[in-house]
C-alpha cells in the first residue's frame, strides 16, 4: 500500500520527472496545437471534471478531438464511441495514438495527478445508465490515490470507454490491485509498459 512518506517521495519524483517530459515534449505539444487550430474552429485544450484523490474533483486537461459544440457542457454526458461522428479528423490521430493525453502532464505539475495511478473517470459518469458506486461498492476506493496519466488497467488491456458494466467491474479490479500492491518496481513496470500497449492501440477510439 502507498504509505504517508512514500506518497510524499513518490510525489516529489513524478513531478521532477513530469517537468523532465513536459520540457522535452513542448515541440510536440506545439505542433499538435497548431494541428488542432488548423483543422477545426474551438478551443486547443478541453477541459472536463474529473474525479480526484480522496473524492475530490479537479480539471482535467486533454488535447480537443471532437467539433466544439458550446451547448455540450450543459448536456448529458456521453462516452466516446467507435466511429464516433463528433471526432474530428486530427482528433482521430490523437486519440488513437493517446497524443490528446500530453496536457495532463501539467495537471501533473499542478499536483492534481500522478504519472501513474488509477485513470480519472469524469463526474456523473453512467455505464448502462448507473453511476460507478452504484454499480460496484468498491468503486470510490480507487480514489484513495492520486489518479494517473497511465496505469495497471491500461498496460492490462483496460483503457478506452467503458460500455459494459462488467468492463467497469474488471477496471475497478485491477485499478485496486495496483493500489493494494503498490512499489516503485510496480510504477516502473507500468511506464515501461505504456510504450507498447500506446503502440498496440487497444480500444483507442
Amino acid at each position: 500500500r502507498i504509505m504517508r512518506w512514500d506518497a510524499a517521495i513518490r510525489g516529489g519524483a513524478f513531478f521532477l520527472i513530469g517537468g523532465i517530459v513536459t520540457v522535452l515534449l513542448l515541440p510536440v505539444l506545439a505542433i499538435v496545437a497548431l494541428a488542432i487550430r488548423l483543422d477545426s474552429p474551438g478551443p486547443i485544450i478541453f477541459k472536463q471534471r474529473r474525479h480526484a484523490f480522496n473524492n475530490h474533483e479537479f480539471d482535467i486537461y486533454k488535447f480537443r478531438t471532437m467539433r466544439w459544440n458550446p451547448a455540450a457542457a450543459t448536456e448529458t454526458l456521453q462516452q466516446t464511441t467507435r466511429h464516433d461522428a463528433r471526432i474530428t479528423r486530427v482528433g482521430r490521430f490523437l486519440r488513437s495514438s493517446s497524443l490528446d493525453e500530453l496536457p495532463q502532464l501539467f495537471n501533473v505539475l499542478k499536483g492534481d495527478m500522478s504519472l501513474v495511478g488509477p485513470r480519472p473517470h469524469a463526474v456523473n459518469m453512467r455505464t448502462k445508465d448507473r453511476l460507478g458506486h452504484e454499480i460496484t461498492a468498491r468503486y470510490a476506493h480507487r480514489h484513495r490515490v492520486k489518479p494517473g496519466i497511465t496505469g495497471w488497467s491500461q498496460v492490462n488491456g483496460s483503457r478506452g470507454a467503458i460500455d459494459t458494466t462488467a468492463q467497469l467491474r474488471r477496471r475497478v479490479k485491477l485499478d485496486l490491485q495496483y493500489i493494494e500492491n503498490w512499489s516503485v518496481l510496480l510504477d516502473l513496470k507500468i511506464l515501461a509498459l505504456t510504450v507498447p500497449a500506446i503502440v498496440k492501440r487497444t480500444n483507442a477510439y
